[in-house]
């Protein structure tokens, strides 16, 4: 394998993000989900013109691990206000952190939550909070590696199936 390259994605990586961000939330969560759920939710989500919405946002940082010319990770990072349950000052939304599973344990994951760490201090943040799905245990237990801790829960919805995230949270060092 080529070396693995971290960077902001740019415009020109819309269709590519948005492949992957579908294939991606596809392996995760597909054998858990109802198909017309998932179909719903990738509908809505992952299409080129919201990848593009979401790459072009001020408020948001998109992140890309490419090698051989392919994406096979992101992070996106945004200002948003927080659950109530996230108390910390200057909180900003760790939104979605996605590893092709092939790149699993390859360090990667560590890498790109450095990366979107980076992201998170550039828009001021001193915490960081996530919504993991409460039956995604292999990402709970990511998450509480790199320090996040369980603050409470929140409402995700993946088509109009209403599911319940763990809200997560870590201190950023400056």
């Amino acid at each position: 394998m080529s070396e693995i390259v971290i960077r902001r994605a740019s415009a020109a990586d819309a269709a590519a993000l948005a492949s992957l961000a579908a294939r991606t939330f596809e392996e995760t969560f597909a054998a858990d989900n109802r198909p017309e759920d998932m179909a719903a939710h990738r509908a809505t989500a992952y299409g080129i013109p919201q990848q593009s919405a979401e790459i072009a946002d001020p408020r948001m940082a998109t992140i890309v691990a490419v090698t051989d010319a392919r994406l096979v990770a992101y992070a996106q990072v945004r200002r948003v206000p927080p659950p109530s349950c996230v108390t910390h000052p200057s909180a900003v939304e760790l939104q979605r952190f996605y590893v092709e599973r092939a790149m699993h344990g390859t360090g990667l994951a560590r890498d790109l939550m450095g990366a979107a760490l980076d992201a998170v201090r550039s828009f001021g943040g001193r915490h960081v909070w996530l919504g993991v799905w409460e039956r995604n245990a292999r990402a709970i237990a990511f998450y509480a590696k790199c320090g996040f801790v369980d603050v409470g829960s929140k409402i995700y919805m993946v088509g109009p199936d209403a599911q319940v995230d763990r809200v997560m949270v870590a201190p950023v060092a400056l």
